[in-house]
């Protein structure tokens, strides 16, 4: 009687944890954005326009990306995009203070 009880509470348990891990992915990578954005920022207040332009400009672009795709509630492309997008402004933020340990 036991065996048959675990047998029907199985199938509930496993579609659980399923949809548990599924709905991890539906959620707007918000943190993601914010990081992003607060890197981006940083990189330009370090002068990465001057020393670090194409970083930059990907750091942007991949975030311009990810807003696309949080739009069309694509949130693992912009989780994706928004994680490309912080890593690029900190190239850039590390060419920047590069950059500026070699000007005179």
């Amino acid at each position: 009687m036991q065996s048959s009880r675990l047998i029907t509470f199985l199938p509930g348990a496993v579609l659980a944890a399923l949809l548990g891990v599924a709905g991890c992915q539906t959620a707007p990578p918000v943190q993601e954005m914010s990081d992003a954005r607060q890197a981006i920022t940083a990189a330009k207040e370090a002068g990465a326009a001057e020393h670090a332009s194409n970083d930059l400009k990907a750091a942007v672009d991949f975030l311009e990306s990810a807003e696309q795709s949080i739009n069309s509630k694509n949130y693992a492309q912009a989780r994706r995009d928004a994680l490309q997008a912080k890593a690029k402004a900190h190239e850039a933020l590390k060419l920047s203070e590069k950059g500026q340990e070699e000007s005179p």
